[in-house]
């Protein structure tokens, strides 16, 4: 009797840690939205299982066979819990030796899974109990624990489906509160932020500037699904707002329609279109369609701001009569331009044109790199929209604050980094590597790679090397396999192997980069993506 309760606590252990890592995997695949946690769990089933076969291996020899309490169903019960705790502290190990980029939190959606999880456990537990009289019954049970260890990842999933009415209603009950919520501020101004890149980016500057006058309340961080707006407008949105900035991202066509209707924007600004989630989305054709449901969701009283730089947007055929203002550097047709562009180590300086308007304005700012000075100009045409003067603008874009993770300059130990480590994509790595290439000294570049970009993620990371080659004196790749592709690229272009690096943990290139310092010339290093656990090798 009291080693069968040893052997269940231990059996507990190991199950308790397992299903933490596998708990973690399913909130960062968004709880299985468009069967997230299972396509990844298919792509890494290796991680699914450690020692557990050898546990179900050992506990099906008691399963089949009767014992009596020997010597040798004690050696099986010993080497169960032994196993379990090995397992156990290896599961555990794996958890703190994570790269959490996104750690597990526990929300009460997460406190619903454990207590569901528990029930699941418990099943065969008490079944055994009620049997305990009979030996070999009670080691099936150990059997049938053994077997739901070696499958927690699927076990985890069932879960999530048994709890998938309760979320239904939970998540209808909060949608209700924050449509009522919206519905009795009329005055408030809802802007809609999405495209491919910069949609963060673009909502934190836009908010720094309208703020110079106004209120304005942006999603915090990444905040951009069905759950993110509803969390936002019914934790954070008061009486005080006068401005609710609402970034809205999508992994399939239809989301964003889905985001409008939940929030009614009246404003939008559209970033930039590119190739971002294209294995989702399943074509170019259906991210650019996609990405103009916002703006075919405005009223017409409404404004929309595009970018007139972007072929993709400029060739729509736009289905409402929204009123339009394009951005851009490029088109001279834009109605608020940048020109003159100077960058440097300090930050961006640049001439704002007016169409209308034969002054030229200077603004400068803290941030880094000609793609945020797209999101300036969005910022300042929504800002005139809005009336805030061309004074005011200028003092706001000033005082604009660098997006954390993006392209944030900083100090560490003897190296200066470029933090650009959020959710890098074809476009956000070549603005980055131009960045880097402004830079006066030693250039490191430390990434590993671009994800979900289909069957072109390949082809982009070679080009992404290519572009490496032309701008930095090392390359630092974290991962072997993954990285291959930016390898291939570098090579292409003549880079030094000797000069390139490859290492299995980021938080090697610390102190490699650190050792590259002489005192004499600076070094920048610019962390390109950090992906998240789930991608780990």
């Amino acid at each position: 009797m009291f080693l069968n309760i040893i052997l269940i606590l231990t059996f507990a252990f190991a199950i308790t840690f397992k299903s933490k890592r596998f708990l973690h995997m399913l909130q960062q695949n968004l709880y299985n939205e468009n069967n997230r946690y299972l396509k990844w769990l298919f792509k890494n089933i290796k991680q699914c299982f450690d020692i557990d076969i050898f546990i179900v291996a050992i506990a099906l020899i008691g399963a089949l066979v009767t014992f009596d309490l020997d010597n040798f169903s004690l050696l099986i019960s010993f080497t169960l819990i032994v196993l379990n705790i090995i397992l156990g502290l290896n599961w555990n190990s794996k958890i703190k030796n994570d790269q959490n980029k996104k750690p597990l939190v526990i929300t009460k959606r997460v406190k619903r899974l454990i207590m569901t999880l528990i029930i699941l456990y418990f099943i065969p537990v008490i079944l055994g109990i009620i049997n305990y009289c009979n030996q070999q019954f009670v080691w099936v049970m150990i059997f049938t624990l053994s077997f739901m260890l070696l499958l927690n990842p699927f076990v985890v999933f069932i879960a999530n489906i048994v709890n998938y009415p309760l979320e239904r209603g939970v998540y209808h009950y909060y949608k209700s509160k924050a449509q009522n919520k919206l519905k009795s501020m009329p005055n408030l101004k809802i802007i809609g932020i999405t495209g491919s890149y910069g949609k963060t980016s673009s909502k934190n500057i836009l908010s720094d500037i309208l703020n110079v006058r106004y209120n304005a309340l942006p999603t915090p961080k990444n905040l951009n699904t069905y759950n993110g707006l509803i969390m936002t407008v019914n934790n954070n949105l008061d009486k005080f707002t006068d401005i609710f900035i609402a970034e809205m991202g999508a992994y399939v066509k239809g989301e964003i329609k889905g985001l409008c209707d939940l929030v009614k924007p009246k404003y939008g600004i559209l970033t930039t279109i590119g190739t971002a989630h294209l294995e989702s989305f399943g074509s170019e054709e259906n991210i650019i369609s996609g990405k103009f449901e916002l703006i075919e969701s405005l009223p017409q009283d409404g404004f929309a701001i595009l970018n007139g730089d972007d072929s993709k947007q400029v060739n729509y055929k736009l289905k409402n009569k929204v009123k339009t203002i394009w951005i851009g550097i490029d088109n001279k047709d834009a109605s608020v331009r940048a020109s003159n562009i100077r960058c440097s180590s300090k930050g961006t300086k640049f001439d704002l044109i007016l169409k209308d308007s034969k002054e030229v304005y200077e603004f400068e700012t803290k941030l880094l790199g000609k793609h945020n000075v797209y999101n300036i100009l969005a910022g300042i045409a929504c800002g005139i929209e809005f009336g805030i003067t061309i004074s005011e603008l200028q003092s706001a874009v000033k005082m604009v604050r660098p997006v954390e993770h993006r392209l944030e300059l900083k100090k560490l130990g003897l190296f200066y980094q470029i933090d650009d480590a959020y959710n890098s994509n074809p476009v956000g790595a070549k603005n980055a590597c131009e960045v880097l290439g402004m830079m006066q000294g030693l250039k490191v570049v430390v990434t590993p790679g671009m994800i979900e970009l289909g069957e072109k993620e390949a082809f982009y990371n070679k080009e992404f090397g290519k572009q490496i080659a032309k701008v930095s004196d090392y390359a630092v790749l974290i991962g072997e396999r993954r990285t291959r592709p930016i390898y291939d690229g570098l090579i292409a272009e003549g880079f030094d192997k000797e000069k390139i690096i490859v290492f299995n943990d980021v938080r090697e290139a610390y102190a490699f980069i650190n050792s590259l310092s002489d005192g004499k010339k600076e070094v920048f290093a610019l962390f390109e993506n950090d992906l998240p656990d789930t991608y780990n090798e």
